[in-house]
């Protein structure tokens, strides 16, 4: 039937033209990950992060702008990071923080995503005049700084929380649109995809089942490393008072203690580490991915 593929007929194509060693390959990078150190430390502590951020309200129950004791008190048993200049525990405030960072970095990979994968498969796969127009427009975002892009459309609609979700999301996509559709380049001229292109198989489905789980090891590379960024993006525009007010952020708490840095120390010492460890906690989960699959590239 014209447009599918027997299933019959696809797992004979798979064993002949090698899909299966493909998961082999993968398997044995899985392997090579688990015993790369940097790229097994960068997840375990992704993954507490991430849980303390998920679980702020259980990890750290309250208001973190509520009043929690004296202002300016040291580290102490009721609060092990001090208070701040308003009497708000800090501790809980940066459990708070974390959590905002989280939320920021998932929708704004979720949009990124959605964006980068969309256009980066239909240039690499199409080619042609639309490979040029989307690769031209893909440049014309690369091209224009990306921090001060924000800047200005924060600046002009407002700094919600939102807005600030919206246009990091609508502005990260590039680089992952050009490493998808490398990858379609790459993998549209296997013999496996001309199989089942012969078979029948319509261009969403050999799109679908063939290109893009191939693209996914290189894509989430991309993913990790951009996390990164967006962590310290949306921390420098809370630190600017672009970020949303009424939302406890790891880049305010920061601003906030320039102040007071000289007689309270633990204002910016402790949120400032939280916001380092969670910036080289992804780096390294990036580095790991990315050394697992650089012998298999």
């Amino acid at each position: 039937m014209p447009g599918s593929t027997p299933a019959s007929a696809t797992a004979e194509i798979e064993v002949a033209l090698g899909q299966p060693q493909e998961r082999s390959h993968r398997r044995v990078a899985l392997r090579r990950f688990l015993h790369h150190p940097a790229g097994m430390a960068g997840l375990v502590l992704t993954v507490v992060l991430v849980g303390v951020g998920v679980f702020a309200g259980s990890v750290a129950p309250g208001d973190p702008f509520a009043y929690a004791g004296k202002p300016l008190q040291g580290p102490s048993a009721s609060h092990r990071f001090g208070t701040d200049n308003l009497g708000r525990d800090v501790a809980r405030a940066i459990v708070h923080g974390l959590q905002t960072s989280t939320l920021v970095v998932l929708w704004v990979v979720v949009i990124a995503a959605v964006v980068g994968v969309v256009l980066g498969a239909m240039s690499g796969y199409v080619g042609g005049l639309l490979d040029d127009v989307l690769m031209r427009f893909t440049e014309l975002f690369q091209s224009i700084p990306r921090f001060f892009l924000v800047l200005l459309v924060l600046a002009l609609f407002g700094s919600g929380f939102h807005n600030m979700i919206l246009v990091l999301g609508l502005t990260s996509w590039p680089t992952l649109a050009r490493v998808v559709r490398a990858e379609c380049l790459s993998l549209r001229e296997r013999p496996f995809v001309e199989a089942a292109r012969s078979l029948g198989a319509g261009n969403t489905r050999i799109l679908v089942r063939h290109i893009l789980p191939n693209v996914v090891p290189a894509g989430v590379v991309v993913v990790a490393l951009l996390a990164s960024r967006i962590i310290l993006l949306e921390a420098s525009l809370s630190f600017l008072g672009l970020g949303d007010p009424n939302v406890m952020s790891l880049g305010f708490l920061v601003a906030n203690a320039q102040r007071f840095i000289r007689i309270a120390w633990w204002m910016s010492v402790f949120p400032g580490a939280t916001l380092g460890l969670a910036v080289l906690a992804v780096n390294l989960l990036g580095d790991g991915l990315n050394d697992m699959l650089t012998p298999r590239r």
